[in-house]
């Protein structure tokens, strides 16, 4: 099958922001100031690795009618006009002791003099991507202004994924699935551990990907500690259970799943942990359907894994939201009621404790449709992998 077209069509945004602005009206704000990444590139297309560098803030303006407004340093002026935005304000950046101010100042005083009220992202998951004390210099300047918490406006439309959204994580995930079956020609005895990481990640762009920017994993005698570690150079033994775990993308969408494998043959205690995280993936799969809550599938996924966890193997939540975040909302927790909508893509990924220590972690990809959950990873086998 071909690529998927990269981008989108200016209807996509417009229908973003005419989605935002809906929802505004509702609460009663003259605008929303965002300063974050995803959420900028959400409603503009601008799409960059410039965001790695701290040194520059950028922000982005969605006013209650018409189209969003863009406060940047020049250095981004180019790329900006490429996408439907025709409001394209700039400064030479960085510049410390105004960084945008009074760019922002100029464009928000208005709203300030009526006393209107403008949304910034102030919940969980959310950060203030501009100096601290920056921040409280543009709302000294404007004493008028009131601000109230958008998150809930921005979490509600980004959730739930156009067709075109899903297309791009469906590829991604299709690449990511791909590459995690070359692993059993890859990966092999006497293997160091950080150079199966390497490997990965090349296979990962042969196969397609335009970059991994996540993979972690582990590998140890009878299971793997834990999973956030950075490779060690230990060689690959008889013995070792094998776990990665890629975020790999494709214009700008992840996918975010794992694999497990043993190295010789798997002990028993591995192999029953395997059937149980793969039935409690099952159990989230049979839930995830639009009405129940992620609170539902926590506990579908958490009913199977009780029948073996004997350490707690408590990691907060078992799963999350995907798409232009590696992981984004909601979570699938005791204490998310999140109603489960179409088109919301999810990840499905219990994890329990066994034996001294170790821990085991299982993760699929899915969207969910009207009929139920369609898997947008190659399922795992049912049985544990041998290497």
């Amino acid at each position: 099958m071909p690529d998927p077209a990269r981008g989108f069509p200016k209807q996509e945004f417009a229908a973003r922001t005419a989605r935002a602005q809906a929802r505004m009206a509702d609460a009663g704000l003259a605008g929303l100031l965002l300063m974050t990444e995803p959420e900028v590139r959400y409603f503009s297309g601008f799409h960059t690795l410039f965001w790695q560098s701290p040194t520059r803030p950028w922000f982005l303006f969605v006013p209650a009618t018409g189209t969003p407004i863009a406060i940047i340093p020049e250095i981004g002026a180019a790329l900006m006009r490429t996408t439907w935005l025709d409001d394209i304000r700039t400064w030479s950046a960085p510049a410390p002791d105004d960084d945008g101010i009074s760019l922002l100042t100029d464009l928000l005083s208005p709203m300030a003099r009526e006393g209107a009220v403008i949304g910034v992202l102030k919940g969980h998951e959310t950060m203030l991507r501009m100096p601290l004390g920056d921040y409280e210099r543009l709302m000294a300047g404007l004493p008028g202004l009131r601000i109230n918490d958008a998150t809930g406006i921005i979490r509600s439309l980004r959730m739930v994924k156009s067709g075109r959204e899903i297309e791009k994580i469906a590829h991604i995930c299709a690449i990511g699935s791909r590459t995690f079956a070359k692993v059993p020609d890859i990966a092999h005895q006497g293997l160091p551990l950080d150079a199966l990481f390497r490997a990965f990640r090349r296979e990962a762009l042969a196969q397609g990907a335009d970059d991994v920017p996540y993979l972690v994993g582990g590998a140890d005698q009878g299971g793997y500690h834990d999973v956030i570690s950075p490779p060690s150079s230990r060689p690959l033994a008889n013995g070792d259970i094998v776990m990665l775990d890629t975020g790999a993308t494709w214009d700008g969408y992840f996918c975010d799943f794992d694999r497990n494998w043993a190295v010789g043959q798997p002990d028993d205690s591995s192999r029953r942990a395997y059937d149980v995280l793969w039935r409690a993936t099952q159990a989230g799969i049979d839930t995830a359907r639009p009405g129940n809550t992620c609170r539902d599938l926590f506990h579908a996924m958490q009913s199977v894994i009780a029948e073996m966890d004997d350490q707690g193997g408590d990691v907060g939540r078992l799963g999350h939201g995907l798409g232009m975040q590696l992981t984004e909302w909601p979570s699938h927790a005791a204490f998310d009621e999140t109603v489960l909508q179409e088109n919301m893509v999810l990840t499905l990924e219990p994890s329990l404790g066994y034996g001294d220590g170790r821990i085991m972690v299982h993760e699929e990809n899915i969207v969910v449709r009207a009929e139920g959950a369609e898997l947008l990873t190659t399922r795992a086998p049912h049985d544990l992998q041998v290497i």
